[in-house]
């Protein structure tokens, strides 16, 4: 009678804390005495046929040579591979959007070959294992913080955490509007604003921003035209919209009358285009009482200054207006 042959161990390897299944394919297997791994037993074994055997793998490091032993003899040898157990270090980002979609590097040791990467009990999205030391994931959807881990023929590793973070919430801007030409400071009000990377008007990014608290920011409006949404990007995503609109600056085409005393108290009306928001009316550099009764004329209380010529102005949210010349008179002399 001959002694048995072996072929092949499937799988060829395994965690080193064994006790997983592998089917040893060959012949002569009928009556076998004992299945060893290097020097240790398998935990069990069933001859399924002359030339099956599944066993149960023991406990052990490296890679050892399986046999089979029969009353006929020994068998060849067949290398099997202890794999150690898959460990993580680092997730970099730690935090994104509950909708998914952040790509994340996880760091760690004995990666290769790694079958699985799982966010709490979901698996991610996709995961390329680049090196031993190293995985690049998508994390898939989900809330609050999970459980990163990592899973090879080695093993599960353990977990390094990933936190599912809410998209940020406006609920106002301040001043709604301002000047095309950008430069006005507004105050954006809402929650979870902490740690924002982007503050947007339209598609244009703030000249600059300033995180207040997580339900304020500060930020400055670039240039730009017409109504635009404005939103905030944080690692939670990017929050709703808030409309801010952009003025055009006014513009004067007449004063009526164009003269008048020096003193104060003559009434002049001023036409123009983009008066509905004035909120200022100079007679050189001395504000005037006004009242605007539609976007195209507002009247105003010249104030008292001496003889001679005065520039009045506009400004509105979109700017200042150009100047046009208001003659005080003075009185005759007697």
């Amino acid at each position: 009678m001959a002694p048995p042959v072996l072929t092949s161990v499937v799988p060829t390897s395994g965690p080193a804390a064994g006790t997983n299944p592998v089917t040893l394919n060959g012949s002569q297997f009928t009556g076998a005495t004992a299945v060893m791994f290097g020097s240790a037993a398998a935990l069990s074994y069933t001859v399924t046929s002359p030339s099956t055997i599944t066993a149960t793998v023991p406990p052990g490091t490296g890679t050892v040579n399986v046999t089979v032993r029969t009353p006929a003899g020994l068998s060849n040898t067949v290398a099997y591979g202890y794999a150690p157990a898959p460990s993580l270090t680092t997730i970099a980002p730690s935090q994104g959007p509950t909708s998914g979609g952040t790509g994340v590097v996880l760091t760690g040791t004995g990666l290769t070959g790694a079958t699985a990467v799982t966010f709490g009990s979901t698996p991610a999205t996709s995961y390329t294992v680049n090196s031993a030391t190293q995985i690049t994931a998508v994390a898939p959807s989900g809330t609050g913080a999970v459980a990163v881990t990592a899973t090879t023929v080695g093993g599960t590793s353990g977990p390094v955490f990933f936190y599912y973070l809410n998209a940020p919430s406006l609920l106002s801007v301040s001043p709604t509007q301002g000047p095309a030409s950008g430069g006005t400071s507004v105050v954006l009000t809402g929650t979870g604003l902490t740690g924002a990377t982007a503050v947007t008007f339209g598609s244009t990014p703030a000249t600059s921003y300033t995180v207040n608290s997580a339900t304020q920011i500060t930020a400055i409006a670039p240039p730009g035209s017409g109504s635009v949404g404005c939103t905030v990007t944080g690692p939670g995503g990017t929050s709703n919209a808030v409309v801010y609109a952009y003025v055009g600056a006014p513009t004067l085409t007449a004063l009526s009358p164009a003269q008048g005393p020096t003193g104060a108290g003559a009434t002049v009306t001023l036409t123009g285009t983009g008066l509905t928001t004035t909120f200022a009316v100079r007679f050189g550099t001395t504000p005037a009482a006004f009242s605007v009764l539609s976007d195209t004329t507002a009247t105003a209380i010249a104030p008292a200054g001496p003889a001679g010529s005065v520039t009045v102005s506009v400004t509105t949210s979109g700017g200042t207006s150009n100047s046009l010349t208001y003659q005080r008179v003075a009185p005759p002399a007697i």
